[in-house]
């Protein structure tokens, strides 16, 4: 088997969907929707994020937003989704996948955010239990990644939710909030995943 084969239908065109949900790349026709939740949600999400840019909820950030992540799937970089609900159209949320490596690791890490109205719903649970098939499958990885604050217990029961197995410690792994922070790793392999 090829360590490395991208989707004969384009990375970008992958829409997984799902248990009532769809995600897909984002456009810029999502921008209303997408300002207007995370605004809404900034306090509930600003404890868990890095800082926001300046002009992150313009539709100029938006829009060089967009740029970065079209240069990132075209580079097998980094692939965004945005979660919708099918029934009515709604963003609840968002998952990424980043850092992606190729070669000998198959590997990339998951990020995910999810609007203050739609948390504590199984809304990112069941959206990352509709993305993996694709990261396995058809971008053919052979381990997820993810890193959570100890004290994000919400995003922690996620991830096991989902079958990530805690495999350590990362003392001042990211910078989150402005402040460097410890941060537990997860792992999730193609061969334990129970899709």
């Amino acid at each position: 088997m090829a360590l490395f084969r991208l989707p004969s239908s384009g990375p970008a065109a992958l829409m997984p969907r799902g248990h009532g949900l769809l995600l897909r790349a984002p456009q810029m026709s999502d921008f209303p929707q997408w300002a207007q939740l995370r605004e809404f949600s900034r306090a509930y999400l600003t404890p868990w994020e890095p800082i926001w840019p300046s002009d992150d909820l313009t539709r100029s950030g938006f829009r060089r937003r967009l740029r970065r992540y079209s240069e990132d799937i075209a580079a097998d970089r980094s692939y965004p989704f945005i979660i919708f609900r099918e029934s009515d159209g709604v963003m609840v949320g968002g998952i990424t996948l980043a850092n992606v490596r190729r070669g000998i690791v198959q590997a990339g890490t998951i990020g995910y955010w999810v609007g203050q109205p739609h948390a504590h719903r199984g809304y990112m649970t069941t959206a990352l239990r509709v993305l993996l098939p694709s990261l396995f499958g058809e971008l053919n990885l052979h381990r997820i990644e993810a890193a959570c604050i100890p004290s994000n217990a919400p995003s922690i029961r996620v991830l096991e939710k989902c079958g990530f197995t805690r495999e350590g410690l990362a003392r001042r792994y990211l910078c989150i909030n402005g402040i460097w922070q410890d941060h537990l790793l997860f792992g999730l392999l193609h061969e334990d995943f129970r899709g």
